[in-house]
């Protein structure tokens, strides 16, 4: 029988933050794996039917992931996660921006900075992510595109991509 995996979605408009709580029954390792490597991101990122193909993708502080997600109908749409810093298998941080092709930010689209931490429990793993943004009008676009809906489907994405590996 398998046991309910722990799963929250908090908005809080007065901080102008996300708080996301997910549990994996995976080893904290291989999930971090998933979240940190391009060969397991585009295998999960994006929420069915559309993909995600990794453009280019330098996990280190400093470095960036440079991504589309691709419709069925192949119409791309680039994101570009640059790191701030890295504390392996443990915590990473990011600001993610809606960029074009050659990775350019759009300023004009929401953005937002991302902490994650991965925590051992017993025989699961529980990842802890913290969307900031800088204007509530910013979390407010983010909610308005569906995030929560598109995020919740690559959060299943991933859980069904750990069952295999």
């Amino acid at each position: 029988m398998k046991s309910i995996l722990q799963f929250d979605f908090t908005v809080n408009r007065e901080a102008k933050t996300i708080n996301i709580v997910k549990e994996f029954n995976a080893a904290k390792n291989l999930v971090w794996n998933c979240w940190t490597q391009s060969k397991f991101l585009d295998q999960w990122w994006a929420p069915r039917p559309y993909k995600n193909e990794t453009i280019s993708m330098n996990f280190s502080a400093g470095g960036y992931w440079h991504y589309a997600m691709v419709s069925p109908k192949g119409e791309k749409h680039y994101c570009k996660a640059y790191y701030k810093s890295i504390q392996p298998t443990d915590a990473y941080a990011y600001y993610d921006a809606f960029c074009d092709e050659q990775g350019i930010d759009n300023p004009a689209m929401p953005s937002m900075n991302w902490e994650l931490s991965f925590t051992n429990n017993t025989e699961t793993t529980v990842v802890n992510i913290v969307l900031k943004f800088e204007t509530e009008e910013a979390l407010e676009n983010i909610i308005k595109m569906g995030f929560k809906e598109g995020f919740t489907m690559g959060l299943g994405n991933l859980e069904e991509l750990l069952e295999t590996l």
